[in-house]
């Protein structure tokens, strides 16, 4: 069964363009390699701020920024593992461009589905 791994962030609007680019050289460099099924990167267009949580005070969003909720689908949780060890190896390091956005905001977990819908 898939196994999903998903994150949460927040993008400076001026940088869209960089975030799609470096999502697709991420596709190509990093997990399409190591198996992943697919990629899927979304940009924030109905995302409200809560009064207790929300997507933006999670990722502690500034004003000017957007939050992209993303997710790779990988064919089980074995798979994702061995290619989360790779990525965090201290040797790991593909010739890519920098993340567009803070890192150190990001919130992302692995995720085991126990209902999937299809049409």
């Amino acid at each position: 069964m898939s196994y999903y791994a998903g994150f949460v962030a927040a993008v400076s609007n001026d940088r869209k363009d960089e975030f799609i680019a470096h999502a697709r050289e991420a596709w190509e460099v990093i997990f399409k390699p190591m198996g992943a099924l697919a990629q899927i990167e979304t940009w924030g267009d109905e995302v409200p701020d809560g009064e207790v949580t929300s997507f933006p005070m999670a990722v502690k969003a500034k004003p000017g920024e957007t939050v992209v909720f993303s997710w790779i689908e990988w064919p089980d949780k074995a798979t994702h593992d061995a290619a989360n060890a790779k990525m965090m190896a201290p040797d790991f390091a593909p010739d890519m461009a920098e993340m567009p956005f803070d890192g150190k905001r990001m919130i992302y977990g692995g995720f085991a589905p126990v209902v999937e819908l299809r049409r």
